[in-house]
């Protein structure tokens, strides 16, 4: 456990959270940060114009809250990259308003960071919580080939990213749900050595946002885009399509 009484010898990590009307879990978020064993850290909160009791919960824990502004946006990609161009810190999390961070998180992260200088991407496992509370632990799948073609294999939700990596690029926002696999593929693409797997498991993820929800076919079409966007070749995208739509059909539940 790092020395609260003294953080100069720790990198300030900056920890984001993008929220639009989250009044039913962002307390939960809120405390899951201030309360971190790390304690070098600013914390800024995002929020897109919420008219329920957000705003309520922010000032409730301002005092505990480095940075937070309520405006329109052009959605939770557009409030990320304004989040990034905020933060000060030399590595950046994002935690979204319904999910919620271990209490050791940010100190492992923080370490991995200090332990490995060359390294500008650090993701680890996730908690999966469903609708009844119970959670599962999706853990990181290390294959490159499904990674590449099939789908997001990464844990987002557990990155902390450094300030470097996003002044290189940032997430597109015109995509709708796979902004982030486009941002973790082209990393991938240009380096897949700067990404680093922490084995353990830091977040809890609610399985009900934006990609739970995405048709069959806006999911292909925002892959063929963030692929291409990444620079995988028409052959290899094509392929992807073609390889998820084979997936989907042999595995599509049948009507009884």
């Amino acid at each position: 456990m790092m020395d609260n009484k003294n953080t100069s010898n720790y990198p300030l990590v900056s920890i984001i959270t993008v929220v639009y009307n989250g009044e039913r879990y962002l307390e939960q978020t809120i405390q899951s940060v201030i309360n971190q064993i790390y304690k070098n850290i600013e914390y800024i909160i995002i929020d897109g114009g919420s008219n329920d009791g957000t705003i309520d919960i922010i000032k409730k824990y301002e005092e505990h809250i480095t940075y937070w502004k309520s405006e329109s946006d052009k959605g939770l990609y557009d409030a990320m990259n304004k989040g990034i161009s905020i933060a000060r810190g030399d590595l950046i999390g994002m935690i979204n308003s319904d999910d919620w961070y271990e209490l050791d998180t940010v100190e492992i992260m923080a370490n991995a960071y200090k332990e490995n200088p060359t390294k500008s991407i650090f993701h680890a496992d996730r908690y999966d919580i469903a609708e009844d509370g119970s959670r599962t632990v999706k853990k990181f799948h290390p294959s490159a080939f499904k990674f590449k073609y099939y789908g997001m294999t990464y844990n987002h939700p557990s990155m902390f990213i450094t300030k470097e990596e996003y002044k290189i690029h940032k997430y597109n926002t015109e995509l709708r749900s796979l902004s982030d696999n486009q941002f973790v593929l082209e990393a991938f693409m240009r380096n897949a050595q700067t990404l680093f797997y922490i084995e353990k498991t830091t977040v809890n993820y609610r399985l009900d946002g934006i990609s739970a929800g995405l048709p069959l076919i806006e999911k292909l079409k925002e892959g063929f885009i963030a692929r291409k966007n990444a620079k995988l070749s028409y052959i290899e995208n094509l392929f992807s399509v073609l390889f998820r739509l084979s997936i989907f059909i042999l595995y599509k539940p049948k009507k009884k």
